[in-house]
């Protein structure tokens, strides 16, 4: 995928790894370094930045095209979750870091996933999750990124993402799908 290309237009794009908002203007040359999950990772004079779905246009991409979901199974998805949940679990698969090309489920940093109804019956799912490194500062954009995918859900009402620290990840919380990807083992 690492080939050259123009941008068709100015773009709001995400400096990584500080998770600072940037504008890529109109002509600058890119390199799509990873295309995961809907979004954009592209090496530029400036460093990587990651550009949303939204915004593939730019790039001079098709969204709908380019769409795969990753609905593959994983071992770090707990067996015993409602279909609502399933379809949160799902939906967070196609959550990526986007310095590595492994989805944020089989990362390892997923902590917790449960939907909750509440007097009305309006469901919220509230997830926990961490990052690889707790200085990243791409860590709000990629809980952003989980809560929206959450909300495609049809019968979701509401969603919470909680970045949280404890216990600090390491790699053996990445998942068997996740360490064959990564040519781990």
């Amino acid at each position: 995928m690492h080939s050259s290309l123009e941008l068709k237009r100015e773009v709001d794009a995400i400096q990584i790894p500080s998770g600072d908002s940037i504008k890529l203007p109109l002509g600058m040359k890119v390199i799509i370094t990873q295309s995961l999950g809907g979004t954009y990772t592209v090496a530029t004079d400036f460093g990587l930045a990651r550009i949303q779905a939204g915004d593939a246009d730019a790039l001079g991409i098709d969204p709908a095209a380019d769409k795969k979901a990753e609905q593959s199974t994983s071992s770090n998805v707990p067996t015993d979750v409602s279909d609502l949940e399933g379809q949160v679990w799902n939906q967070l698969k196609n959550v990526y870091d986007p310095e590595i090309p492994v989805n944020i489920v089989d990362l390892g940093l997923v902590y917790d996933c449960k939907v909750e109804a509440d007097a009305e019956g309006k469901n919220k799912a509230i997830v926990k999750m961490t990052l690889t490194a707790p200085g990243c500062g791409m860590g709000p954009t990629i809980a952003a990124d989980a809560q929206s995918r959450i909300m495609t859900i049809e019968e979701m009402d509401d969603a919470a993402v909680e970045l949280c620290w404890d216990p600090p990840w390491n790699k053996d919380m990445i998942s068997i799908e996740g360490k064959m990807k990564l040519g781990m083992i």
